[in-house]
C-alpha cells in the first residue's frame, strides 16, 4: 500500500511541476498581449520585446517533470510604421513597434490551457485510483 500511495505521490508531484509550468507559461503569454502595441518612450528607441518561456525536464519525485528555467527575448525584428506624429517616431518617420503576434500569442495560450488541462486530469485520475484502491483494500 505504501508503494502505491508514493506512486500516486509522484505522479501528482510530476504533473504539478507541469502546472507550475503551464501557468508561468501564460503569464508571460498576457505579459506579451498587454505591450503588443506600446512603443519606446524615447523617438527611435526600442519598443516592448516578445518574451519566450524555456521549459527545461526536472527530476520531481524520482520522476521526469518540468520547469520553466527561464524567459528569453524573443531576437525577431520590430514591427516598423510610419507614422511621423508620433512622439516615439525615428527621424525618418517611424515607429518601432513590438515583435508580438497577438495571433501567435492565443494560440500559444490556447496550448498552454490545454496543457494545463491534461495535467490537471491527472491529478484527478490519481486521485481517483488512489480512492478506489482503498476502497477495495478496505472489503
Amino acid at each position: 500500500m505504501t508503494e502505491i500511495r508514493s506512486q500516486s505521490m509522484a505522479t501528482m508531484a510530476i504533473a504539478a511541476s507541469a502546472l507550475k509550468a503551464q501557468q508561468g507559461r501564460m503569464r508571460v503569454i498576457a505579459e506579451n498581449i498587454a505591450n503588443a502595441n506600446s512603443t519606446a518612450r524615447t523617438p527611435g528607441g526600442d519598443p516592448y520585446r516578445r518574451q519566450v518561456p524555456v521549459f527545461k525536464p526536472a527530476k520531481i519525485a524520482g520522476g521526469e517533470g518540468v520547469t520553466m528555467a527561464q524567459v528569453d527575448p524573443d531576437r525577431r525584428d520590430f514591427r516598423l510604421e510610419y507614422d511621423p506624429g508620433n512622439p516615439a517616431a525615428d527621424d525618418k518617420g517611424y515607429v518601432k513597434l513590438p515583435n508580438v503576434d497577438t495571433l501567435v500569442e492565443a494560440l500559444d495560450m490556447k496550448e498552454a490551457q490545454r496543457a494545463y488541462e491534461a495535467n490537471m486530469n491527472v491529478i484527478e485520475t490519481s486521485r481517483a485510483m488512489e480512492a478506489r484502491t482503498l476502497d477495495i483494500l478496505r472489503k
